[in-house]
């Protein structure tokens, strides 16, 4: 069976308990563990996969919440390395009226940042797995070479690569230090998913179809362009592209709904016999499966509260994409 490995941050989201204040208005906040990698673990055990979490994470009363959300979850915590040095990183999430969202971290210190190439080991890794990561860990430090060891390892086994960039620019010194990092790790990815938001920034380029034609450099073979409630598209090098229609939902906190996104995607492609080589003949052959599951996941995730509590399990998304059926 594969094996989604998800490595990168764990961390605290602290959600507003009143809606659609500014961070300096806001009196008390819910706690939720958090961090884009372990949203898709989770999300990719609800939906029957065999995830796995790669990180450090500290040995602190939030780290151990932590811990128990993903065994709760059913995600495999084995590969996790606890450390008495470092702090749980925290982000403090604002959202509005409209369900967006804007963030203050606190992770200068975050054990995370600490995991090292020298605590991944190339056998955990084999030819049928998947490794999934973000760009909020690939700041310099020791974690950033840890995501080198992992992808390298992967690769020689024949695994997949999956790239959400998920920017985060507060986390960053500045825009172009982050845009430089996402540069330097796209053509490692064999999957590439990325929003109509960060597509401009990340490319530089305006243009929708110029920008996405730009991201097929170095090993990508697949690009997933999500549109929000517009849904997602697939995309190949030769120009050959699949829409998927987004389904409309209320909109309570868009918190994790990307990562729930590319979570559904990636289990439903793990459920075929995937390898680096067969990749794109296996996406086109089941393409509308994909993005109807995927955006489905999305959208449900969008209409309640919170990332990890959020995230539906595999019978609650088809029985939706059955009623949405039904409804047209």
């Amino acid at each position: 069976m594969s094996k989604i490995f998800c490595i990168g941050e764990t961390l605290i989201d602290f959600i507003p308990v009143q809606k659609e204040k500014s961070l300096k208005e806001v009196a008390g906040f819910e706690r939720v563990a958090g961090g884009a990698p372990m949203n898709v673990a989770i999300a990719a055990a609800k939906y029957g996969c065999e995830a796995v979490m790669l990180t450090k994470m500290a040995n602190d009363h939030f780290g151990d919440h932590i811990m128990d959300v993903l065994q709760k979850a059913n995600v495999n915590t084995s590969y996790i390395v606890r450390s008495d040095e470092g702090e749980t990183g925290l982000a403090f999430v604002s959202v509005d009226g409209f369900g967006e969202r804007t963030f203050n971290f606190y992770r200068q210190n975050a054990a995370d940042l600490r995991f090292s190439e020298e605590e991944i080991d190339g056998e955990w890794f084999s030819g049928e797995d998947f490794l999934h990561f973000c760009s909020v860990d690939l700041v310099d430090s020791p974690m950033k070479i840890a995501h080198k060891k992992a992808i390298k390892e992967m690769k020689k086994k024949g695994g997949i690569i999956s790239f959400d960039p998920n920017v985060r620019l507060p986390l960053w010194p500045d825009k172009e230090s982050c845009r430089k990092a996402i540069l330097e790790f796209l053509p490692l990815s064999h999957i590439v998913k990325i929003s109509d938001e960060e597509l401009s920034f990340i490319t530089g380029i305006e243009d929708e179809e110029s920008g996405i034609k730009a991201l097929f450099t170095g090993d990508v073979k697949v690009v997933v362009y999500t549109k929000g409630k517009h849904g997602a598209s697939i995309h190949f090098k030769n120009g050959e592209a699949y829409e998927g229609k987004g389904f409309k939902v209320t909109v309570a906190d868009t918190t994790g709904a990307g990562d729930a996104f590319i979570g559904g995607f990636l289990s439903e492609l793990s459920q075929h016999e995937i390898t680096s080589e067969n990749l794109i003949e296996q996406v086109r052959a089941h393409h509308e499966e994909l993005l109807t599951f995927a955006n489905a996941s999305g959208a449900l995730t969008a209409s309640v509260k919170g990332a990890i509590q959020s995230a539906p399990g595999k019978e609650h998304v088809l029985r939706f994409i059955e009623t949405r059926k039904t409804e047209a």
